[in-house]
């Protein structure tokens, strides 16, 4: 299993931090609703509950050209559990490497009043053969902009530290 995770610092408090990741659906948005980002794009079937627990969603992104997909994939996402303003799970499969992710971010309020950001994200492919063959350079490939999409966007906050970012691998069946 793959894991990538980064930790930032922002000069925002903790309820502004989580008002920009999980704004609500516009009034009079369409349903389903497509949410374009930097690298992809994001169709919301099922909105979830006033905290976005429960969220479906499909997302769309680039892999590698060699594996035969003409360099698209598609992952189909649940988000599993929130605690509003401190954490939110998400967990979906993708594909064409069938595979399992999972992902989080947990706020954290800092003494000066801003609040420290971590993202994790995990990834496993299912086959035993195709996880030694490609695992590992698939995940590099498809979370190398993840610490600069998160630097950006809490940029529109104030002040952004990057504190960490690590990738590990562990053996797992």
């Amino acid at each position: 299993m793959q894991r990538f995770e980064t930790v930032f610092e922002v000069d925002a408090p903790p309820h502004r931090v989580w008002k920009l990741l999980h704004r609500p659906a516009p009034p009079d948005s369409p349903s389903p609703r497509t949410v374009e980002y930097q690298g992809g794009k994001m169709t919301i079937l099922i909105e979830g509950d006033e905290h976005g627990r429960g969220m479906v969603r499909t997302c769309e992104f680039a892999v590698p050209k060699w594996l035969f997909s003409g360099g698209n994939a598609r992952s189909w996402e649940v988000v599993i559990e929130v605690k509003p303003m401190a954490y939110a799970k998400y967990e979906g499969i993708g594909k064409p490497l069938w595979s399992r992710a999972a992902g989080w971010h947990e706020l954290t309020p800092l003494d000066d009043g801003g609040t420290r950001l971590t993202f994790v994200e995990t990834y496993h492919v299912n086959n035993r053969l195709m996880r030694l063959l490609f695992e590992r350079r698939v995940h590099s490939f498809i979370s190398r902009d993840n610490h600069e999409l998160y630097a950006n966007l809490l940029g529109y906050l104030g002040t952004v530290k990057h504190i960490s970012s690590s990738r590990t691998t562990s053996r797992r069946g």
